[in-house]
């Protein structure tokens, strides 16, 4: 029995080494539409934290611009070639997402700094797109490019 546990796990891996990054990356594009176009509907129930972070802007306008530029970022990771900017984009906008943590504590906390109100857990939970971002961004690098050119290129 456990030979044959490993022998599936040992196929299945390979599987998960080939595919991991891209599902990654489409899944992660799927959540910056998905949230970013709920933003530009005023649908987002994010809308009121936002609100209350970026207090000097107007809502109206700035909700609706917040969730295009999310938009673009996921339609960014859909197409291959755009993705080191695109995650140099998404890591801005993800650094930006913690400053409710600081700014709104109370929002953010029941008890700071280990008892996060949903508010907070849907901030932490950034910390996976960031960390999925990064494992995307070390595929997706400028070398990657350039050896598909050289591999393209004829001698």
């Amino acid at each position: 029995m456990n030979q044959v546990f490993h022998s599936f796990y040992f196929h299945f891996s390979k599987q998960m080494e080939k595919h991991s990054i891209d599902i990654m990356r489409i899944a992660i594009a799927i959540v910056f539409i998905w949230f970013g176009t709920l933003k530009v509907i005023g649908m987002s129930p994010a809308e009121e934290l936002v609100e209350k972070t970026v207090y000097w802007f107007r809502p109206e306008i700035f909700i609706p611009i917040l969730g295009l530029a999310e938009v673009i970022i996921g339609l960014g990771l859909l197409i291959k070639r755009f993705i080191p900017f695109t995650i140099i984009l998404l890591l801005l906008h993800m650094a930006v997402t913690f400053f409710p943590l600081f700014i709104l504590p109370r929002i953010c906390f029941d008890a700071f700094p280990y008892c996060p109100t949903m508010a907070g857990q849907y901030i932490i939970k950034n910390l996976v797109l960031i960390a999925g971002a990064l494992v995307v961004g070390g595929k997706y690098n400028v070398k990657y490019y350039d050896d598909k050119e050289l591999a393209n290129t004829e001698i």
